[in-house]
This record gives structure tokens, C-alpha cells and sequence, in this order.
């Protein structure tokens, strides 16, 4: 008897550690397949840290807001999004709140509130992008060669977003994703 109350207890806890990552993997896949795309228009960065050679690290233009309300460092902002002419992803409004409205928003972490100006600059959450570790070193230095040349090529992030949750898809550089474009500076011509 005491056996099978162990077994029933084996199967229980493998159920709940099988169920935590089987839920991030469909709330992924779920924001993957129904949210919106936006475009992250990225800029260059200096990266100085050796150790960040299985990811490229991004920084966005899109990472100031005007704003009346005075914030502190280090809070949760959500940022409410549009698509601009060119169809990248533009702040719409901020607010240190979720507000009751139909448009797409990512939850960032402010940094700096200058009260003079009232601009709030955050950090967006996806700033990081994970790939093949032999392919991220040369990624990130075409992502920050390309960046640099702004007037010449095209560099930025594809994000899906759906519910305040933002799914990283791909870096693109001229609309090429970031890892064929890697595979095709490899290659001769």
C-alpha cells in the first residue's frame, strides 16, 4: 500500500516539473502565433562584457517616452505601442499602469526620468538575442558593424507581442535574418 502512495506521488511531482516548462513553451509559441509583429528599429553598442559571446546584445531607438507623470528608476512601465510610417515600432503612450485599451503593450524597466523635460527612458525586455554559440561572436560583431552604418543598412529586432508578453522572433540586417546573413559574409563570393 505505502508503495503505491509513493508511486502516486512520484507521478504527481513529474507532472508539475513536466507542466512548468510545457506552459512557457505554449505561452511562447501561443504569442508566436497570435500577436502582433512590431518591428524594434536598433541602434549601435559598445559591448565590453567577454563573456556575452552566446548572445548578441541590443539596444533600441525606441527607448524614450515623453511623459507627465514623475516616475522613479527601476519601476515597471508599460508602454503602449503603434507602427510608425516606415513600419517600425513607435511608443503610442506610457503609463505606470495597464490601462483599459485594445492597443499592444510590453512591460520595460525605467532608468532615468528627466524632470525637466519630462522624458522617462526604459529598458525593453527583450535585449538579448540567443543563438548558436559559434555563430554568436560574428553575429554580434556584423550586428554592431551594420548598426554602425545606419545610412547603409537596416538593422532590427522582430518582435511578436500579445497581452503585455514579447516574444524575441529574429535580428534582421537588411531583412536578413541575423544568422543567414553571417553564413553569407562566411561564404566566398
Amino acid at each position: 500500500m505505502k508503495t503505491i502512495y509513493l508511486f502516486i506521488l512520484f507521478v504527481v511531482l513529474a507532472l508539475i516539473q513536466l507542466s512548468v516548462p510545457a506552459t512557457m513553451v505554449f505561452n511562447n509559441q501561443s504569442v508566436l502565433n497570435s500577436g502582433t509583429a512590431y518591428k524594434f528599429k536598433t541602434r549601435p553598442i559598445d559591448p565590453t562584457d567577454p563573456f556575452r559571446g552566446k548572445y548578441i546584445t541590443l539596444s533600441f531607438d525606441m527607448n524614450k517616452a515623453k511623459t507627465t507623470t514623475i516616475w522613479e528608476n527601476n519601476s515597471d512601465i508599460y508602454v503602449y505601442l503603434k507602427t510608425d510610417s516606415l513600419g517600425y515600432a513607435a511608443v503610442k503612450t506610457v503609463s505606470p499602469f495597464k490601462i483599459n485599451t485594445d492597443d499592444d503593450f510590453v512591460i520595460a524597466q525605467t532608468y532615468g526620468y528627466y524632470q525637466k523635460s519630462n522624458i522617462i527612458k526604459f529598458m525593453l525586455p527583450f535585449n538579448r538575442f540567443y543563438m548558436e554559440e559559434s555563430k554568436a561572436y560574428p553575429a554580434e560583431v556584423a550586428y554592431r558593424k551594420a548598426s554602425r552604418q545606419a545610412l547603409v543598412n537596416n538593422t532590427y529586432a522582430l518582435v511578436y507581442v500579445k497581452n503585455g508578453y514579447s516574444v524575441l522572433e529574429d535580428v534582421f540586417i537588411n531583412d536578413v535574418p541575423i544568422g543567414t546573413y553571417v553564413d553569407l559574409q562566411k561564404s566566398p563570393d
